[in-house]
């Protein structure tokens, strides 16, 4: 084993090993979670050289260098105000979700008029519209880090991908015998998941365009899905009010996470895929070991359903957004709530951390998107100006750009 070159990885903190084996090019990851302002970075260097045998004596000094600007960067916190920078007529529809590829460069916006559109983040400029779909695109993605394609879900039943760079369609995958709600490309962007309200989650192999299996078992509409970090499992969060882990390579189902007493709305990995939080209908959001299976904490504190659910890059915090108005930040480590955020005035349907942890963003129902401290619950800026319910937003990779999605038919983007 060579080493090539170290990558240094933002959010969340870890440095990338580049290395050749046997004539192939490899990584590997270090990963620093639990880096913070006042860690030792001495002490942070001798356990990676412990552990690690591509760091030779030689290369200490550079990773020194390299967890000194990670640790720089985390220290960093920007007080960002944000200012309206361009509003886009996008879609003769409302839309139905927002997604930025992983440089922020570009974002894609799916419709009820049967498009995807893909635009210039910089310049609001419509690069391509894909159109083939027969009905409403409702679930789009990148396949990020690559940037390179884009999958669109829809209630046609089809699924299909595109090239980003010339928004013609590749493949157009058919099977599912009812509307497709969640898409995902695993990590590797070498297959598809698709869910679907026939109560069944499919794989798709991405070069070849064909089918490679058939998750089947939940006996209600698959609502959410997710790969874990590595791409070898995935969840698939259903209306029959449990939630399937699987195991990618051999299509079988290793645990049904059973406990909730409604329909499961949101279902997420934490970055190591270590847990699992699942939000559901019935007010409460779950915690889950994804070894054993067991659900390792009820985190309680909402008065009505529980839309979406999310982690902060490293894992160590977690986010409700409820139908009560309200959203909260708990610790996944104490499962205590460190904060509550009260505010808008109609239900909040998305919620996520900008990539650094240092802000969380909630898209309501009551025309605005807010931007919360999550130590303090305290309400930075009120993102205004929409005329209708706000159901999707984004940050892009360096968190100082924002793109919301409305049923007024527009997109809004703040910088």
């Amino acid at each position: 084993m060579k080493l090539k070159r170290f990558l240094l990885r933002y959010y969340p903190p870890g440095i990338i090993l580049e290395y050749e084996q046997g004539g192939i090019l490899k990584t590997r990851s270090i990963d620093l979670l639990d880096l913070s302002p006042s860690t030792d970075v001495d002490k942070v260097v001798e356990e990676i050289t412990q552990k690690e045998p591509l760091i030779t004596p030689g290369k200490v000094e550079q990773v020194q260098k390299l967890v000194a600007r990670l640790q720089e960067k985390i220290g960093q916190r920007e007080d960002h105000h944000y200012y309206l920078f361009k509003v886009l007529r996008a879609h003769i529809l409302p839309l139905t979700n927002v997604a930025f590829n992983k440089s922020g460069s570009s974002f894609i916006t799916g419709s009820y008029d049967r498009t995807c559109k893909v635009w210039d983040t910089s310049s609001g400029e419509e690069v391509h519209t894909l159109d083939g779909h027969r009905n409403v695109v409702y679930a789009i993605s990148f396949n990020n880090p690559y940037g390179d394609k884009i999958v669109t879900g829809s209630f046609d039943k089809t699924c299909r991908i595109w090239s980003f760079e010339s928004g013609k369609c590749y493949n157009v995958y058919k099977g599912h015998t009812a509307e497709i709600v969640c898409v995902s490309f695993n990590p590797q962007s070498t297959q598809i998941a698709t869910g679907s309200m026939d109560t069944t989650c499919r794989l798709w192999d991405v070069e070849k365009g064909t089918e490679v299996a058939n998750l089947s078992g939940h006996t209600g509409e698959i609502i959410s899905l997710s790969f874990s970090s590595t791409g070898s499992e995935l969840i698939t969060a259903s209306f029959d009010n449990t939630v399937s882990l699987w195991d990618v390579r051999s299509h079988k189902r290793i645990h049904t996470l059973i406990g909730h007493k409604a329909e499961i709305s949101s279902a997420q990995f934490n970055f190591d895929s270590s847990l699992i939080a699942t939000g559901s209908m019935d007010g409460t959001c779950k915690l889950w070991d994804r070894a054993s299976g067991r659900c390792t904490a009820t985190l309680r504190g909402h008065s009505d359903e529980i839309l979406d659910v999310g982690f902060d890059c490293t894992g160590q915090r977690v986010l409700t957004a409820s139908a009560d108005n309200t959203a909260c930040c708990y610790s996944a480590v104490t499962h205590q709530q460190i904060c509550k955020f009260f505010g808008h005035e109609g239900e909040i349907s998305k919620i996520t951390f900008n990539p650094q942890g240092t802000l969380v963003m909630t898209a309501s129902a009551d025309k605005t998107a807010r931007l919360w401290d999550p130590d303090t619950g305290e309400c930075k800026q009120v993102l205004e100006g929409h005329t209708d319910e706000i159901f999707s937003c984004a940050f892009n990779y360096e968190g100082n750009t924002i793109i919301t999605g409305n049923k007024d038919n527009t997109c809004r983007v703040w910088r």
